[in-house]
């Protein structure tokens, strides 16, 4: 498996692609991982075409289990960001 693209790396991809420099790239990443947060964090969506679909759901309250020592606990309700890949890019990676 390849290693990760680094954020520098991103950066720089992202500044060849658009034919700008490094910092207007940067800000562009910058501002849209921002819009991102703030979007999921208030409970909305967002579609990134091509991409897929971020999103926040909530988890109900559990029962869970501790491996090392097999004691049962409840767990409170909580939230998880998840993510739907969209068929498009599932298509190019096995196409």
């Amino acid at each position: 498996m390849a290693k990760p693209m680094t954020k520098t790396q991103l950066v720089a991809a992202l500044a060849e692609e658009m034919g700008t420099d490094k910092k207007a790239a940067n800000s562009a990443l910058e501002a849209m991982t921002g819009l991102i947060t703030r979007e999921v964090s208030a409970g909305g969506a967002v579609t990134l075409p091509g991409v897929g679909k971020i999103y926040c759901r909530e988890r109900p309250e559990r029962m869970v289990r501790n491996p090392a020592t097999g004691e049962q606990f409840k767990k409170e309700a909580d939230k998880v960001v998840k993510m739907t890949i969209a068929k498009a890019l599932k298509d190019s990676v096995n196409g």
